[in-house]
């Protein structure tokens, strides 16, 4: 999964134009793995371990607000591309995992 991730790596740039490789997005990974329903047991892993979903940036995000940070902006698009991403990338993985394994 995470070298699937990384292989076919999401670029992002920002509105300053700075690039966030696969190695700034790795945090986002775990978040999505750990926030993501696993087929076998039909519950997250956070909530496994912890007993508890942890809140995501996008819950906290009023979408009425007119005058949201652009650098938090920014940020909450970045998280937003790199999460489902990393959801196709785990799909992938599972399905590739499955078709071998099964």
């Amino acid at each position: 999964m995470i070298r699937r991730f990384c292989a076919y790596g999401l670029e992002f740039k920002d509105s300053y134009g700075f690039t966030h490789d696969w190695c700034t997005l790795i945090p986002a990974l775990e978040l999505a793995y750990k926030t993501s329903i696993h087929s076998s047991t039909g519950k997250t892993q956070a909530m496994l371990e912890k007993g508890w979903n942890p809140r995501l940036p996008y819950d906290t995000f009023k979408k009425d607000l007119v005058d949201i940070h652009p650098t938090a902006s920014s940020f909450k698009i970045m998280l937003d591309k790199a999460r489902h991403h990393a959801n196709r990338c785990m799909q992938d993985s599972f399905k590739y995992a499955k078709e071998r394994w099964d």
